[in-house]
């Protein structure tokens, strides 16, 4: 293995080296959004851009999101190939026009007579006390609206691969990066997230999850931060005998339902991690996928460890009280255990 091989990424940084070889090699390829040029993205994801590409393809842009990701909607049918940052995915209520009846469908309008190849970046997650407006997951929201595909990835080798896919992917693709992932240490870093991310480019596979830990007695599914409070709960159970096997989605659309159903099928148990609100989401798709596919393959009833339906409080004990964590998914693994 080279040098370069194995180095260390932030998915922040392992963002930006994707979309930096894509527009080496692409001059269609450009980026659009709020504070992405001089600040480099508040997250991190578009640093060094500016000063490589120059502001004619590294765009700021004013605060109206329906504008620039109507733009970026025209610019990809004309050919181009943006990458379009909105910089909450809770600021999808202003421009769910020009994202879900744009972006997603124009496809199916047309035909199939035009492509839509557009990214559109977003951040995911709360525990940072920054109200019910700033906070969300909305996973649920964008994997249920047909035309779009959606990932959410949970480290920068992934991150990377799944960045560079969606940039030459002819549909759109929505990129869900979980904030606390993104190497930022104000935003309390998860250590995990930073791993071996090669220099050269690469692609991850839209639709194909990834066992990030194998196990023999529950399967344990999730997506972004999710997987790595999945792989400490795990830890901990290994220590008393009990082997967890961890399914990292890294993709929603497509859903890799049969690496799913195969770890079930090996385990007897289920339990979905997902911080997105318990209803109506990802968290029971999973589940009926394996119940309506095989549900003999089932030692107990499966278990959801979601956000409840509730706005997200900004006081940080009941913000905390309510989000996911590893002491919930050992509970539930409890409840289950011996059935």
């Amino acid at each position: 293995m080279t040098q370069s091989n194995n180095r260390k990424l932030t998915i922040a940084r392992a963002m930006a080296e994707s979309v930096a070889q894509e527009m080496r090699t692409d001059d269609r390829v450009f980026v659009m959004g709020e504070d992405i040029g001089e600040l480099g993205g508040v997250y991190g994801n578009t640093r060094g851009l500016l000063e490589e590409f120059g502001k004619d393809r590294i765009r700021d842009t004013p605060i109206s999101e329906t504008a620039f990701i109507g733009a970026a909607v025209g610019a990809a049918q004309d050919g181009m190939r943006p990458v379009v940052e909105l910089m909450f995915v809770d600021f999808f209520g202003v421009c769910f026009d020009a994202i879900y009846n744009l972006m997603a469908k124009n496809i199916y309008f047309s035909g199939g007579s035009l492509k839509v190849p557009m990214v559109l970046m977003t951040s995911t997650g709360g525990g940072y006390s920054d109200g019910g407006q700033h906070s969300q997951c909305l996973y649920g929201t964008f994997a249920h609206l047909p035309g779009m595909k959606v990932v959410a990835p949970s480290n920068a080798h992934d991150a990377k691969g799944l960045m560079t896919a969606a940039i030459r992917d002819d549909s759109p693709v929505v990129f869900m990066y979980h904030k606390r992932l993104q190497g930022m240490g104000w935003l309390g870093t998860e250590p995990g997230a930073t791993v071996k991310t090669p220099e050269e480019s690469y692609t991850v596979e839209i639709g194909k999850a990834a066992i990030a830990r194998e196990g023999r007695d529950v399967t344990i599914v999730s997506l972004g931060l999710g997987v790595h409070h999945a792989l400490k709960a795990a830890e901990t159970l290994s220590e008393e005998g009990v082997e967890a096997e961890v399914v990292d989605l890294r993709s929603l659309v497509p859903l890799d339902r049969d690496t799913i159903r195969e770890s079930v099928a090996r385990t007897g148990r289920l339990i979905v991690v997902d911080e997105d609100y318990h209803s109506f989401g990802v968290s029971g798709e999973i589940i009926a996928s394996v119940t309506e596919h095989d549900i003999s393959v089932l030692k107990a009833a499966p278990r959801r460890v979601a956000f409840p339906d509730v706005p997200i409080p900004f006081e940080r004990g009941m913000e905390q009280f309510c989000l996911p964590n590893v002491d919930k998914i050992i509970a539930a693994y409890r409840e289950i255990a011996t059935a």
